[in-house]
């Protein structure tokens, strides 16, 4: 049976560091912040606007945006549509001629000269001119005693279209999109009669044109609106929170609508990590967010990118509180675990060294140090570099031969990094450098503990093992949460001040 350990180390967070103490090591490289006195809420919601990521779509997004904006509109009107058009037209010869069209069924959409543009404070327009639409629809006609029934082709040329989406969120921090406006002009009507008495029909496809052309300018913004609401209903089933791991999960819901000017749109997602299962305390305190709060200051250059990218110190705060509540922060060393040429072996021979009554009480004994973090770390970005302030506990034991740990000294071990973070294609890399360490004895029953000669040692094996191995990990990247298909293309990352800027364009291969 164990012993208990020092006291201080039964108020850690208990729990495996698995994959969380990999995550640390990519906050430092995502960006920044020294927190604010945390102060607890009820739930996971954060009580703070304050957000965690900010986009900025330009002009350019919009174009890059264009095509798939009009292929979607291309596969939501060339369906088979229900139409149930009715109508009737006097003859002044042959009496009056009834007609129903149920469905109809667009054939082929040409959409020569097409432009979209932001809406201000509204969404998105889109003006199509100089297009061409090909419809097939079945027909029922009725004129005096006779019936008849058959199909029908339509052409319609030199067709405009403006529409105009609305963009906004609801309560729960979902898109919303709305048909703002919608408005179709046809000048251009042919008609084509099949089957049935088709000859007598074409004969009167004069007389039809106009009223023809009415219902279908009104029924090209009806589906419109349709496909619209087919998308808001989409968009308010999607997810706007991902699991990371066991510990945490990830909150990247809207805080508000997105700012809509002329000439770009800003976008602000919570960006929050949480507990999974827990609830939530805010790590910052909270903050009247304006929109845009940190785009209006991206330096020169970078309006020419189709996406522009602030991760900020919000994202980074929550990180690192959630892991350290949750007990991710935490490890158990052992002999095995340490590389062979470590200058610093886990057992009473070596660490007596440091501890002389050690070696004396427990000769040649294997030992084990328990390791984590007794305050949630704090990052910081700076334009030189990101900051890292990391606040650690490490307590020795010695392992008897029947298994039993003894707990020999506790230590508080703090360490100061500096990183700079790289993108390459979609992956997100970097490199760290240690630039301060410092041991201090806490407890001991081993008699005084060396901590001076321990930090030095310490030092050289951080230097010569374990920064070169992170890096080595850190270079080879993590992969972006980039939709399938998308690429980064020439992306370019830069320090600010509390937050890091990407701004890259954007590249699709289905």
């Amino acid at each position: 049976m164990s012993s208990a350990p020092a006291s201080r180390s039964q108020h850690c967070p208990h729990g495996t560091l698995g994959l969380a103490h990999w995550k640390l090591c990519l906050l430092l490289l995502l960006t920044a912040c020294v927190p604010a006195t945390a102060t607890s809420t009820s739930t996971r919601t954060s009580t703070s606007t304050r957000p965690g990521i900010e986009a900025r779509l330009t002009q350019k997004a919009l174009e890059f945006g264009r095509r798939f904006g009009l292929e979607l509109l291309r596969s939501e009107l060339q369906k088979e549509h229900e139409l149930n058009l009715r109508g009737s037209y006097n003859t002044p010869l042959l009496g009056t001629l009834t007609y129903t069209v149920p469905r109809i069924h667009i054939q082929e959409l040409q959409m020569n000269d097409s432009t979209v543009a932001f809406a201000e404070e509204v969404g998105v327009r889109l003006e199509l001119q100089r297009a061409r639409v090909l419809l097939r629809a079945d027909w029922g006609a009725q004129l005096g005693a006779l019936q008849d029934s058959g199909s029908v082709e339509l052409h319609m040329q030199d067709l405009s279209l403006v529409a105009v989406l609305g963009v906004g969120t609801d309560d729960s921090g979902h898109p919303v999109v709305w048909s703002a406006g919608c408005d179709t002009r046809g000048t251009d009507l042919h008609l084509e009669f099949h089957h049935g008495h088709s000859w007598l029909y074409n004969l009167l496809t004069p007389l039809l044109r106009r009223a023809l052309q009415q219902q279908l300018n009104k029924q090209l913004c009806l589906e419109l609106r349709r496909g619209i609401d087919r998308l808001g209903a989409a968009l308010k089933e999607m997810k706007v929170t991902t699991q990371v791991d066991a510990f945490a999960a990830i909150d990247y819901s809207l805080l508000g609508p997105p700012a809509i000017t002329g000439e770009h749109g800003d976008i602000a997602l919570k960006g929050e990590f949480f507990r999974v299962g827990k609830a939530q305390q805010d790590p910052s305190s909270p903050l009247p967010m304006v929109l845009p709060q940190l785009l209006p200051r991206l330096l020169p250059g970078t309006h020419g990118d189709t996406l522009l990218l602030a991760v900020t110190d919000f994202l980074t705060n929550s990180a690192a509180f959630t892991y350290f509540t949750a007990g991710a922060l935490r490890r158990n060393i052992s002999g095995d675990t340490l590389p062979r040429r470590f200058p610093l072996q886990l057992r009473t021979k070596s660490m007596g060294v440091f501890a002389p009554q050690l070696q004396e009480r427990y000769p040649e004994l294997p030992m084990e140090l328990q390791l984590s973090a007794r305050r949630q770390p704090l990052l910081s970005c700076h334009p030189q570099a990101l900051h890292g302030a990391l606040f650690g506990s490490a307590e020795a034991f010695v392992v008897l031969p029947d298994a039993t740990r003894v707990p020999a000294f506790l230590l508080d071990i703090d360490a100061n990094v500096t990183g700079k973070p790289s993108i390459r294609g979609n992956r997100l890399g970097g490199t760290v450098k240690l630039t301060g360490l410092r041991v201090t004895q806490v407890t001991s029953r081993v008699g005084p503990v060396e901590v001076k000669r321990l930090e030095t040692l310490l030092k050289f094996g951080l230097w010569l093992f374990g920064v070169p191995w992170a890096n080595k990990q850190l270079q080879a990247g993590v992969p972006l949460p980039i939709p399938r298909g998308f690429s980064l293309l020439n992306p370019r990352l830069s320090l600010q001040e509390g937050f890091v800027l990407i701004a890259t364009d954007l590249q699709y291969e289905p």
